[in-house]
């Protein structure tokens, strides 16, 4: 969908990121060219704008933050670390995610003819056998390190007991730990139960939804006690204003930025 995003829709772009298309191969153009009808739905835009967002987002406030440790928990095919800006050379990057998941990417990279950042690191999870605590264990984070948690896209696919553990994990990675991360608010309407039936159909069904306020209470309880919650309305204000040609603001938004002090 961030790959879409830099083909299919008007500049300037909610999300700029030119290594997305590349990274998925010579032919992920020509197959997203294939399904345009379906990127461009209502529900099609509607989706791309949330993953867009999303990311837009936390890399701001990671700007903000002025980190010395960005951790992306789950990373994907995020491609930050591949296109970092001038100001987070002096950022040390961890990826965490699945093992397989990492070798697909590292292949992805290496077939595009680019070179892994020196300030990158890869720490390979199979959290059916190990906590998020045990992974950040062996990374000698330093205590007086700005960690900065980027958690996307997962947490609706964890119970609530495992959100418990990872966010009692970041909160005591360092003494100066934030977050930004996205949840699933509970299913209003027909778009939202299709959501839910496609990523089932795909073999990884949700599990766990929440208000923003039960999500409120959950990073407080963790000790995330400063929030800022990317509202419709603060959405609009921020990101799509004016309005954009072909994207427009979600009518809810499950994203969060959480610091501890």
């Amino acid at each position: 969908m961030r790959a879409a995003h830099q083909i299919l829709d008007t500049p300037p772009l909610l999300f700029e990121d030119p290594l997305a298309l590349a990274l998925l191969g010579p032919d992920a153009e020509a197959m997203i060219r294939a399904h345009i009808a379906r990127h461009q739905t209502l529900y099609g835009r509607g989706l791309r704008s949330h993953v867009c967002l999303r990311s837009r987002f936390t890399e701001d406030r990671l700007r903000q933050a002025e980190a010395d440790r960005y951790v992306l928990v789950g990373a994907g095919l995020d491609t930050f670390a591949l296109r970092q800006p001038d100001w987070a050379k002096g950022l040390r990057i961890l990826e965490i995610d699945h093992p397989a998941t990492q070798a697909k990417k590292r292949e992805a990279i290496a077939k595009a003819g680019w070179a892994e950042p020196q300030n990158l690191a890869f720490a390979a999870a199979d959290f059916t056998r190990e906590s998020l605590a045990d992974i950040l264990g062996r990374q000698q984070i330093a205590r007086h390190e700005k960690v900065f948690f980027s958690w996307l896209g997962v947490t609706m696919y964890l119970t609530e007991a495992e959100i418990d553990a990872s966010l009692d994990a970041m909160a005591h990675a360092s003494d100066h730990p934030s977050v930004s991360l996205t949840f699933k608010q509970p299913d209003r309407g027909q778009g939202d139960k299709a959501m839910r039936d496609l990523v089932a159909s795909l073999g990884e069904s949700y599990v766990s939804d929440f208000t923003p306020e039960a999500m409120a209470a959950k990073l407080t309880q963790h000790g995330f006690v400063n929030q800022e919650f990317l509202t419709p309305e603060r959405a609009t204000a921020e990101y799509f204003t004016p309005p954009r040609s072909d994207l427009t603001a979600p009518r809810r938004s499950g994203i969060v930025y959480a610091t501890t002090a």
